[in-house]
């Protein structure tokens, strides 16, 4: 059960969910691939005897272990802090969690929202993340970078809020 299930209260409802975009673990994987490369190839020269220059065998698989680890862990970091982060629409708020250690929270009630803003670079709009702008009367705005589908989540919010205040016909 997640912050978002844990934070519902009596009647409400998850009515949308977003997360950060799959960009976010680029720079892990890129960066965890490269040192992983060198790892795995100071293993292989510390394994196969015609690579091994003499006598570093022991120290080239030290070190290729230790660097192939590293490149995991960071991708783990990259995996965990993007699965850490929480964005929901519910039937009265929005609730977004980041950070799994030092976790930061917001949540706003829809009727509370001023204007919902989206940013989009033009990588963003071609591979489908943003920032979202969120303005709540009186407070000021809160930025949340690389989110996956962000005209999608303004949508969402905004059909929230305008269910919120649109009079009842009768």
């Amino acid at each position: 059960m997640g912050y978002t299930e844990k934070s519902l209260i009596g009647g409400e409802t998850v009515l949308y969910r977003a997360r950060l975009h799959w960009i976010v673990l680029l720079w892990p994987a890129l960066v965890g691939g490269c040192i992983g490369v060198i790892g795995i190839g100071l293993l292989a020269g510390a394994v196969i005897p015609s690579l091994r220059p003499h006598g570093l065998a022991g120290a080239m698989g030290v070190v290729g272990l230790l660097l192939f680890l590293a490149a995991l862990a960071l991708v783990g970091i990259g995996v965990v802090n993007r699965n850490a982060t929480e964005i929901a629409v519910t039937s009265r708020r929005v609730l977004i969690k980041t950070g799994l250690v030092n976790r930061r929270t917001v949540e706003l009630l829809l009727v509370k929202i001023e204007s919902i803003g989206v940013h989009e670079t033009p990588l963003g709009r071609m591979l489908g993340f943003g920032t979202v702008i969120v303005r709540g009367t009186g407070g000021t705005p809160e930025q949340f970078d690389r989110i996956s589908s962000p005209l999608e989540f303004r949508r969402q919010v905004q059909n929230q809020v305008e269910g919120l205040t649109t009079p009842a016909v009768r």
